[in-house]
């Protein structure tokens, strides 16, 4: 059963959602960004779907859906992500969990990484779902995401999740529901604050190949075929760069493969992270 919770850590606080035995391995879920997202919008199926394999962790990072939204926000992409990874590794702290693999999508990609960088020794296993963070001219899907504030309205919304799978007929209604959920919160304006934070002075993470080199983590790229907003050319670049990496490619999948293809991404996920392959 998946409980959620907050986690108060020093002066911040988390919302997370928990499942699974502590005394097992801990998987940290690290969800992407865009207006409104949660941990929940991300991985709330996921977490049912692999119950009872492991611990499972899927917080809120810190400045997205109800964890705190620091004020001041970080004067920039990049210290606003030395920040979530700070307080992630603080959250371990509390949780008790000395080391954790990691699944990180599209701008938790950018994140799971920097994590392997700092605390390599807190960092099992990795997955990149659509990772972001790769050396590749950003789409106009992307940038839309990043702009959303600029025409913050439902219909905007719901054309930017649209973008996100590579068939938005296949979900049906569960894309209104997701744009339905996320409008209140893109109306706070700490999470305002928090969004253009997030891309403000410069890109949140770009990694060369010196930089990839470095992780020597198992990682799992997984990359929807059809992916608009983080090109497939960016997995082939963490494959390429990454010493232990190996690529799945997914047909028929955008942005979201773990909506669109739930049971592929669940096995596929669940046998990589229990060291099968």
């Amino acid at each position: 059963m998946t409980i959620a919770r907050d986690v108060a850590v020093g002066d911040r606080t988390f919302h997370l959602l928990e499942s699974g035995d502590p005394a097992d391995e801990t998987v940290l879920w690290l969800h992407g960004s865009g207006p409104g997202v949660t941990a929940a919008t991300n991985w709330e199926r996921v977490l049912a779907d692999l119950a009872g394999d492991f611990h499972h962790l899927a917080p809120d990072m810190i400045g997205f859906g109800d964890s705190t939204h620091p004020d001041p926000a970080p004067a920039s992409a990049s210290a606003f992500k030395d920040l979530r990874v700070d307080t992630l590794l603080a959250l371990l702290d509390e949780l008790g969990a000395g080391r954790a693999h990691l699944v990180g999508n599209s701008y938790g990609g950018i994140v799971a990484l920097a994590l392997a960088l700092k605390a390599p020794e807190r960092v099992g296993r990795i997955v990149l779902m659509g990772g972001a963070g790769a050396p590749v001219p950003p789409t106009g899907e992307l940038l839309k995401l990043i702009t959303y504030y600029d025409d913050p309205t439902v219909e905007a919304l719901a054309a930017l999740l649209r973008s996100m799978v590579a068939d938005p007929g296949a979900l049906g209604a569960d894309l209104d529901a997701i744009a339905a959920s996320r409008m209140e919160r893109i109306g706070r304006p700490e999470v305002r604050r928090s969004h253009l934070a997030t891309f403000a002075a410069d890109l949140p993470g770009l990694y060369t190949p010196e930089d990839l080199a470095r992780v020597d983590h198992p990682v799992l790229v997984l990359h929807g075929r059809q992916d608009r907003l983080i090109p497939l050319a960016a997995g082939e670049y963490f494959a390429e760069h990454l010493p232990d990496a190996r690529l799945h490619v997914l047909p028929n999948a955008g942005h979201w493969a773990m909506l669109e293809q739930p049971d592929r991404f669940a096995f596929l996920t669940g046998a990589f992270l229990a060291g099968r392959f």
